[in-house]
């Protein structure tokens, strides 16, 4: 089954900083130096706005990470299996991807990597201990984070809420 007509994009879904960085700390490290070419972003057609519940793509090149959140606390990151040049083909929405159709997303591409930050929210309330993903481009930042159920950014360095969380390769 594709998730929302997204050809070849199996999530894998994970909770915790810990598994995550198990999972992926060394290869998401690894993106620091590397610079942006594009930031992709599946587009409600219909709506015309961002369909905030499908995984958004940073591709930097030599790779490209794709990040997902669900439920509460639910985060996939893949790598380099989402061809964003191939039609969304779901029989509910009308979907396409976008690269930078945000105005904070179209500053980034051309920015290198200074390093990704694992960000555990640290609030009382139902979304503590959730994990957001922070690209810090210097002075810039793109945070994606878990915003109950889709994919939330902020466009600013982390917040104090956060548990900061720096991975070297």
């Amino acid at each position: 089954m594709l998730r929302f007509g997204i050809q070849d994009y199996r999530p894998s879904w994970l909770n915790g900083r810990d598994s995550i960085t198990a999972a992926h700390g060394p290869r998401l490290a690894g993106l620091a130096g590397l610079t942006l070419q594009r930031a992709w972003l599946v587009w409600d057609l219909d709506a015309d706005e961002w369909f905030t519940d499908a995984p958004v793509l940073m591709d930097f090149g030599a790779e490209q990470v794709e990040i997902d959140h669900q439920k509460f606390d639910d985060v996939s990151i893949t790598w380099n299996t989402i061809d964003p040049s191939r039609a969304i083909e779901d029989s509910y929405f009308h979907l396409a991807w976008h690269a930078e159709p945000l105005p904070p997303l179209a500053e980034l591409p051309g920015r290198a990597l200074d390093h990704v930050e694992l960000l555990e929210w640290a609030g009382d309330d139902m979304a503590n201990g959730s994990i957001a993903v922070g690209f810090d481009f210097g002075p810039t930042w793109l945070i994606i984070f878990n915003a109950l159920d889709e994919n939330g950014f902020e466009h600013h360095a982390p917040a104090p809420s956060y548990r900061r969380h720096r991975l070297n390769s």
